[in-house]
């Protein structure tokens, strides 16, 4: 097993990273101060195979927990579930020491901990992602939202979990969809942060996409200590932090042009990413070998680099909605010099932004 700690003050809490966590999570819950009643949220798809899993584990460690789940997808992490939860939560009469587990997903993991960050102006959270873009990603640095229709995230808060359990036997069950799309998170750290990282998983692209022990636990553990050395900087998105934002301005506006429906989070991802890389090529920032080099692990990872039923002028009006806009300016995180390495520019011309959305759209 595999440990990361995210340094936060009063505010640190670990990560644990392994097989079967079931005595991990006994032992947590039996020196946790909680309350005896807590809640999992959880969602249609992960509850019948880990609900009653998780119930039973945290029942051994001293805790009666209710199961709430909510509809599988993206429309859930609405206003309209988050009060579905909050009512739940005043009718088990949870307290102040009531723990929220977060058991599935990114869409779970953020609607929970928005719950948790909320009920009686917040309660103990704890994250036990089931999917890999989970794990390396939503899971990790305590943002939690709900989406509106006029764009994904903006009602949310800053809210670090107590612990975060991520066993890598639950990954079995995935499709090879949630797989590869956890893979463009992933690829994201490399770029912008860890050339070496980057090198690595070129050279093991193969077992990590048939998810390897060895291979896989590396590559989340180190995502995880690259987010967590991010994050323990920059909590709450002063500076340093933006980085993690590397390929979702362009991300964002895709997947709310396409209804949220078409691609998943980490697709999207994939495919801003190589907007921007286009972006930092135009500009001087990279040469033609790092655009390829990025653009062709991507692919190889079985990840989309070109988007489908969307138009440049959607598209280019919906990053003016993305939160990581000031007073019209759009802060681009761009490639700069070469893999593991970027800077955060507003000096982004209309003409370089379409042109790399044209070039990522079929």
């Amino acid at each position: 097993m595999r440990i990361v700690t995210v340094e936060l003050g009063e505010n640190s809490y670990e990560i644990y990273i392994g097989n079967d966590l079931h005595l991990e999570i006994v032992e947590f819950c039996k020196k946790s101060s909680f309350s005896r009643q807590g809640l999992i949220i959880t969602d249609t798809n992960v509850g019948p195979i880990y609900g009653g899993k998780l119930k039973n584990m945290l029942a051994e460690g001293g805790l009666e927990a209710d199961i709430y789940e909510i509809p599988a997808g993206e429309s859930s992490k609405s206003l309209k579930q988050f009060e579905a939860i909050m009512t739940r939560c005043i009718e088990l009469g949870l307290d102040r020491k009531s723990p929220i587990f977060a058991l599935g997903g990114g869409v779970v993991g953020d609607l929970a901990g928005f719950a948790a960050a909320s009920y009686m102006r917040g309660v103990p959270f704890v994250q036990v992602p089931t999917s890999l873009l989970a794990q390396v990603d939503s899971s990790v640095g305590g943002k939690v939202a709900v989406n509106h229709l006029l764009g994904k995230n903006l009602i949310g808060a800053f809210y670090q979990p107590k612990a975060v359990f991520m066993d890598l036997d639950w990954l079995r069950t995935l499709p090879k969809r949630e797989i590869y799309t956890g893979l463009g998170e992933i690829i994201k750290y490399g770029i912008i942060y860890d050339r070496g990282f980057f090198k690595y998983l070129k050279k093991n692209t193969n077992d990590i996409l048939n998810l390897k022990d060895e291979e896989t636990a590396y590559m989340i553990a180190r995502s995880c200590e690259i987010k967590a050395a991010v994050v323990s900087e920059d909590e709450k998105e002063s500076g340093l932090r933006a980085i993690l934002n590397f390929g979702h301005t362009m991300a964002h506006a895709i997947e709310k042009n396409t209804g949220y429906t078409r691609y998943n989070h980490g697709e999207a991802v994939a495919i801003g990413m190589v907007c921007a890389a286009h972006i930092s090529r135009a500009m001087g920032l990279i040469d033609e070998k790092s655009f390829a080099e990025v653009e062709n692990l991507i692919r190889i990872m079985q990840l989309p680099v070109k988007a489908q039923g969307c138009d440049i002028d959607t598209l280019y009006e919906a990053i003016f909605h993305d939160k990581k806009t000031v007073n019209g300016q759009v802060k681009w995180v761009l490639m700069d010099g070469e893999i593991g390495k970027v800077r955060i520019s507003k000096e982004v011309s209309e003409e370089d932004v379409k042109n790399a959305m044209k070039y990522c759209l079929v």
